[in-house]
C-alpha cells in the first residue's frame, strides 16, 4: 500500500517458457563520490560450466484501482539464469485474485499469496516440479487489503497483515501446506493514527531471527508491534511496541543476520531507521531517521533488504525509481549511505535477492516489468543485467 500515491502498492525442475523482454537496456549504475575500485563490475569468468536456470514467481495485481494499475492474470511463473540474470516467463497460475505479495513455505513445496482486496484472503499453491501447480485452499484474513504475509520458521503458521483494516491474522498450516481456519486476529486499536492518517494500517508481519517473536509494522499509527506467538494454539500476545517519529509511516522491517539490529523503511518521511533489537524481550529500539539519498521530498521507500553476509543493505524507492545502497557497519548497528542506482523501471514496489546472493531483482509496478542487477559482494555495487522482463501488474518477484 502507499499513502497519497497509488495503494497497490518452485522449487524443483526449471519451468520452460518463452522469453519476454522489453526493448530498452537498463540504465547504468549511478556513480557516487565514495565509489571504490571494488564497485566496478566483476568480469564474467569464461570456460566455466553454465549454471542451470532457477524457478521464479511473480505476484501481480489482476485488477486496477483507478490509477492505471493492474493487468496481471495471476501468479506468473518462469525461470531466471543465475549467471546472466535473464528472465524467461512461462505460464500463469490462475484463479488467484490480486496476489500482490508472495511468500514461500520453508519446505519449498508451497507458496502463499495475499489477495489484496476488500475481503482479504490468503491462498496456498502447491508447486509441482512438472508445472501442474494446484491451489490448495483460500482463507479469509478477517480484514481488508492484506499487503504482506510470511510463514513462521516452524512451517506451521501463516502470518498476514491487513493494511486497510489495520489488523494482523494467523492461520494454521496443514501437513500439505494448506491454510486452516484462522486462529487469531488482532486489531491495532492504539496509539491514535499519525498525522494525515485515517486509522491503523498494518503493512507487514515477520518473525524475528530468534523465532520467539513476531513483529508487525503499522504505517497508520507509526508503530511497530512485537508479539509472542503461542505455537501450540496460534495466538498472538503483544509484549512490546515501538513508535517512530509522527508521520514517518513505517512500512517495511528487515533484520540484520546477527539478530540484534533491524532496519525500518519509513514510507512517508523518506527515511531509513536503524533499530536495536532485544531477543530476550522482543523490544525494538528505533534510532533517528537517516537519508535515503533521494533528495528532498518523499520518494515513498518500499522495501529494505540485507545481504546474507550482513555487509550491505538495499532500499527500493518508488517515487525516485531508484535503489539506495548502504554499507552495514559496526556489526549491524549503523548504515552508511553509498548512493543510489536507477532501477530501470517505474515504481519498484518490491525487491528480492536470489538465494545465492548474486542477483537483485525489482518488481516495478507501474511499468509492469522486472529488472535484474548483478550484486558486487565486495563493494555492494549493482550492475544492470540486461533488458527488463515484461510482467504486467508486477508487484512482487520471488526467485527460488
Amino acid at each position: 500500500m502507499t499513502h497519497a500515491v497509488g495503494r497497490r502498492g518452485l522449487i524443483g525442475a526449471a519451468l520452460a517458457g518463452a522469453a519476454l523482454s522489453a526493448a530498452a537496456t537498463l540504465p547504468g549504475c549511478s556513480r557516487t563520490p565514495d565509489r571504490q575500485a571494488s564497485d566496478r563490475p566483476v568480469p564474467t569468468r569464461t570456460g566455466t560450466r553454465r549454471a542451470a536456470t532457477r524457478p521464479l514467481l511473480i505476484g501481480t495485481y489482476t485488477s486496477g484501482d483507478g490509477e492505471g494499475e493492474g493487468g496481471g492474470t495471476g501468479i506468473g511463473t518462469g525461470t531466471y539464469d543465475p549467471t546472466t540474470g535473464r528472465i524467461s516467463l512461462a505460464a500463469t497460475i490462475g484463479g488467484v485474485d490480486n496476489p500482490s505479495y508472495l511468500a514461500p513455505h520453508p519446505s519449498g513445496s508451497t507458496v502463499y499469496a495475499v489477495g489484496e482486496q476488500e475481503k482479504g484472503v490468503v491462498t496456498a499453491v502447491a508447486l509441482d516440479p512438472d508445472g501442474a501447480h494446484r491451489v490448495l485452499g483460500t482463507r479469509s484474513t478477517g480484514g481488508a487489503g492484506p499487503t504482506h504475509l510470511s510463514v513462521h520458521p516452524s512451517g506451521k503458521w501463516l502470518l498476514s497483515a491487513n493494511y486497510t483494516s489495520g489488523s494482523v491474522a494467523v492461520h494454521p498450516l496443514g501437513d500439505d501446506g494448506s491454510p486452516g481456519k484462522r486462529s487469531d486476529l488482532v486489531a491495532h486499536r492504539s496509539p491514535p493514527p499519525g498525522p494525515g492518517q485515517d486509522g491503523p494500517h498494518a503493512h507487514q508481519i515477520i518473525t524475528a531471527p530468534d523465532g520467539r517473536h513476531v513483529l508487525a509494522t503499522d504505517l497508520g499509527n507509526d508503530t511497530v508491534y512485537t508479539y509472542r506467538l503461542d505455537t501450540a494454539h496460534g495466538t498472538l500476545t503483544e509484549v512490546s511496541r515501538a513508535t517512530v517519529r509522527p508521520g514517518a509511516g513505517p512500512r517495511h522491517l528487515t533484520f540484520h543476520p546477527g539478530g540484534r539490529y533491524a532496519y525500518l523503511a519509513c514510507e512517508l518521511d523518506n527515511t531509513t531507521v536503524v533499530c536495536g533489537y532485544d531477543p530476550a524481550t522482543g523490544a525494538l529500539s528505533p534510532g533517528s531517521g537517516q537519508s535515503t539519498g533521494t533528495g528532498p521530498g518523499t520518494s515513498y521507500p518500499a522495501q529494505l533488504l540485507v545481504t546474507g553476509d550482513g555487509a550491505f543493505a538495499y532500499l527500493a524507492n518508488r517515487g525516485h525509481n531508484s535503489l539506495t545502497r548502504y554499507a552495514v557497519e559496526e556489526n549491524g548497528a549503523a548504515l552508511r549511505l553509498l548512493g543510489t542506482v536507477p532501477v530501470g523501471g517505474d515504481f519498484p514496489r518490491q525487491i528480492a535477492i536470489s538465494p545465492d546472493g548474486a542477483l537483485l531483482l525489482a518488481a516495478n509496478q507501474r511499468s509492469g516489468t522486472v529488472t535484474v542487477f548483478h550484486v558486487d559482494r565486495r563493494g555492494g555495487g549493482l550492475r544492470g543485467a540486461g533488458p527488463p522482463a515484461a510482467a504486467p501488474g508486477a508487484a512482487c518477484v520471488l526467485p527460488l
